[in-house]
Parts: structure tokens; sequence; C-alpha cells
């Protein structure tokens, strides 16, 4: 049974008032908490016996809420699997064919795509966004700028008043295109912890202006990948317990108002850097990366404490994933040797078209309507969060929004049948791969990602139901599956959606091969 609703008087945060024909009916809060590469395995309830990292906040959230084990994100990297969880709609249908958004990139999300907080605020919700974007933005970078932004000489970077004349032009001016542009009242975090520019940004500006190049003691050895302009002192341990921090104070604060709110807190952790703070270093007794993961984990428990320390438990559906898979890099070979397996049972790691790369811990608390302790197993997909929150709060999206997102409404009420029949990941390089039912094909050979091994067969062929761990390819033994699912692919890319609805254009032509 779905919550009942009351008409609430609509405030929008920054104190703008909402026109009267925009008030609506009120929903449940929403807190969406985004791990960043942590991998199916890393979280003990999903890897029980293969896993040795201790997560006992996210364990405590899967029992009081449904965990789902087969999720999954758009893609085995970062930037297009934000995409897809934030419009509802596959990032290859935009320019992002392969990789992530680069440095000091444009804007991946169109300015006119309605996002998950731009349908919410419509809908008379205060949005916030706390955390990693890693989507690009508008910067304010003159022709005569860039130089300065990208240091000749790495890591030891000399700065003189050239640099510092060019960094006080860019970072003195508003930073368009960013989430504040794209349906939320509020930003704070780091566009890309590991990446320039070495300081938080705070709606549209810089929390102050980068005066040196970042350390080069902090460049490297899984810290910081790119030298940049940075803040003086900026170190890396203080980023994400201050996400924390400020995601703990919006809730309680948030939560004095009558009107309802959306979180949404991708975190920068447990990607690089692997900036552990001195609470956490060593307590895993594994690595570094362990040591993440446990930290990672309390702030989870961090956030949680204060939706509980607030009143509003009740009357909050929470969501915990992650972008992807957990990156091989961090020493998931020692880490295995050691009997922890980032993927658990799965088959490769970040930015694989395999499901390490893309199946990730999915889970939902909404007391009063989730049964504590529930295990779906259905197919759902991190696309589905717009069609899954629009349907809470009875909006119906427009055709031209939430092309890909299934509303998973029916799942947690306690329904058991399938929402969506098909779903679509893509590895970093661009490799497809297409689901239905328990088939998945993937047009090519090999991970598409990092991950070694490839098959004699032009594509790969696997029944997840009785071979989670893609260990048997029968593309040779099944050409009726694979021209079925070759042709729902077509499908699905001429569309422009994988919903029900008018057809909607590409934005531009996708990257796509067929098999036959």
């Amino acid at each position: 049974m779905r919550p009942m609703l009351t008409l609430i008087g609509v405030v929008f945060a920054l104190g703008a008032t909402a026109p009267a024909a925009e008030q609506k009916p009120a929903g449940p809060n929403f807190v969406v908490i985004y791990a960043d590469d942590l991998g199916y395995g890393d979280v003990q309830c999903y890897n029980p016996d293969r896993g040795k990292i201790p997560t006992p906040h996210i364990d405590r959230l899967a029992s009081q809420g449904m965990r789902f084990t087969d999720a999954h994100s758009s893609s085995g990297v970062c930037s297009p699997s934000r995409y897809a969880l934030l419009t509802g709609r596959y990032h290859w249908r935009t320019r992002l064919q392969r990789g992530i958004v680069g440095k000091w990139g444009s804007p991946l999300i169109a300015p006119d795509r309605l996002t998950v907080a731009g349908m919410l605020k419509q809908n008379g919700y205060r949005t916030a966004y706390i955390g990693k974007w890693h989507l690009g933005w508008d910067w304010p970078i003159g022709a005569d700028d860039r130089p300065f932004l990208v240091p000749r000489a790495k890591p030891d970077a000399a700065v003189d008043e050239a640099h510092r004349a060019a960094w006080r032009r860019v970072f003195s001016q508003p930073i368009a295109g960013g989430p504040t542009t794209r349906g939320f009242d509020r930003y704070f975090g780091t566009d890309v912890p590991n990446w320039p520019p070495y300081c938080f940004i705070e709606d549209d500006r810089t929390a102050g202006i980068p005066s040196e190049f970042l350390p080069a003691r902090l460049l490297g050895n899984n810290q910081a990948s790119l030298q940049g302009p940075a803040l003086a002192g900026w170190t890396l341990e203080p980023i994400l317990p201050t996400l924390g921090d400020r995601a703990a104070r919006f809730i309680v604060d948030s939560a004095k108002d009558a009107q309802s709110f959306f979180l949404y807190l991708p975190l920068t952790a447990p990607h690089t850097p692997l900036a552990v703070i001195d609470q956490w270093r060593g307590k895993s007794g594994l690595n570094v990366y362990a040591d993440f993961v446990m930290e990672t984990d309390a702030v989870v428990g961090r956030v949680l404490e204060a939706i509980d320390a607030s009143g509003a438990a009740d009357r909050t559906l929470v969501l915990f994933t992650s972008d992807n898979g957990c990156a091989p890099y961090i020493g998931a070979a020692d880490l295995e040797k050691q009997g922890h397996y980032p993927s658990g049972p799965l088959r490769g790691y970040k930015s694989d078209a395999w499901e390490g790369g893309h199946r990730i811990p999915f889970i939902v608390r909404w007391p009063g309507v989730v049964e504590p302790g529930r295990v779906c197993q259905r197919l759902v997909h991190q696309a589905d969060v717009m069609a899954t929150f629009a349907d809470v709060v009875g909006q119906p999206l427009p055709e031209n929004a939430g092309e890909d997102s299934f509303s998973l409404l029916p799942l947690l009420e306690g329904e058991d049948r399938d929402v969506r029949q098909t779903a679509v990941s893509q590895s970093a390089r661009g490799l497809l791969a297409v689901r239905r039912g328990p088939w998945k094909l993937i047009f090519g050979r090999g991970s598409g990602g990092w991950s070694k091994g490839e098959d004699a067969h032009p594509a790969q062929l696997y029944h997840l139901g009785d071979d989670l761990a893609e260990s048997k390819n029968r593309y040779a033994d099944e050409p009726e599956t694979v021209t079925q699912l070759d042709e729902l692919m077509r499908g699905l890319i001429e569309r422009g959606r994988s919903t029900p609805g008018p057809a909607q254009p590409n934005d531009v032509p996708v990257q796509w091969k067929s098999l036959r």
C-alpha cells in the first residue's frame, strides 16, 4: 500500500516561492547515497563467503530494507552511470559513447533535459547535491588562460604570478552548467577529487581561489591523478568526512521543515584518492583500499544516524548503490590472495562489460512500505530511479524524459514480477551488452575494459541464470538467441527509448555494429 500523501505549501530553498500552480502533494523524503567504485563483493551482505571487509552500516541498511541482487549501472565507469541515474536515460544516447567526461569537460546533461531533481523540484521538493559531480561544467576558461591550468613540468610544477593571475580570472567567476542548473537548489562538493581544481565548489563558485599546484607528494600511488591548481594547504583526507558532515547537517536542518527534501549524495569513495583518515588506516588488516571501504561505510552510518536523529526516518526513502565495480588497480589481485573478492562471484572489474563492471549493490529502505530483510532477484537498473521517484510522488513523466526508466515501486511494495524485460550496460571502451531475462549478449570479444581475456567467437552470449561467472560462451550454440538479442539492441537504439511511448531521437548516432 502506498503511503498517504498530504498537501503542503511549497517553499524552495534560498527563499524562492513556487507559483500556486506548481504546488503538489508532498511525498517522502529521498536520500540517494552513491558510492564510487565500490564493488559488488565489497559489501559484506552481498559477499558473505568471499568478502573480508566489514560493512556493518550498509549491511544494517539492507536488513532494514530490500537488497537487489541483479541491479546494474549504465556503464563500467563513472560519468555515464551518473548521467543515467539522474536522467533515467542510457548514457550512450548522448555524445559520451565511451570513456568519461574529460578534464575541464563541458556538461553532459543537456540544459533542457529533465533530471530526477528537476522532477522532484516541480513537485515541491527542496533539492540538494553534496559530493562528486563529474558530469561537466561550462568552465569560464579563456583561450589565454587554458595553458596555465595544465602544467608542462610534472609533477613538480612551478607557479608564478602569470599562473595566479589566470587562476584569479577563471575561479573568481561563476561556473555555469553544474548541478544548480540541472534541478538542484544547492550544491557542495568536489568535481572530481583526484583532478583539478583541488578545492570544494559551492553552488557555482569555487570555495576559495587556487594559488598553488598540488604538491607532488599527493600525486600518483592511488592518490591524485592529474596535476593542477589547488588551494594552499589542500589535502585529500578531509574530503570524504566533510561530505558526510555536510549531508548530515542538510538532513537535520531540512527535517525541521514541512517541505519534503531530496538529497543526492555521490560520495568520492572508495575511488582514488585512497586518502584514509587516521581512525581507519590499517583497520581492515588487508590494504588501504579495504580501509577506505570501511571509512566509506562509516560515512554511510553517519548519514543514517542523522536521518534517525532528525526524526524523519519513517518518512524517508534511502537508496544506496555504486556507480560501477571495484577498480582493479587498487590492489584487487592482492586482496583476492587474502581471501577478499571485490567482485564477489562475478567476472571482471570496473570498466568491463562483464558483470563485475556494472552489477552493483542496490539497497532501498523505506519504512512502512518496504518489508525489512527482503531480497529481490528481479532485473533492475539505476536508470529506474527517475520513474520510481516519479511514481512515488504521482508525477507522470513527459514523453521526452526517463526514456529508459521503469518504476520499481511494485517491487518495493512487495510484488514479485519483472518490471523491466531488458537492460543495457556498456564498457569503458564502448562495448555494449544487452540483457533480456537471463540471457546477456556482449557485442564483441573480451571485457571491453581493462580486464584481460578474449574468446574466439566474435561476440559473447551468456546465460546468467546458469553461469553468473560468465565462464561459458554460448554464442555458437544459440544462434537464434543471438539474432533475437541483436534485433532487440537495434530496436532500443532506433526507437530512442526502451520504455513504452513515442520514439525519441538519440543525441548522436549510436556507435554500434550489428552481428548480422
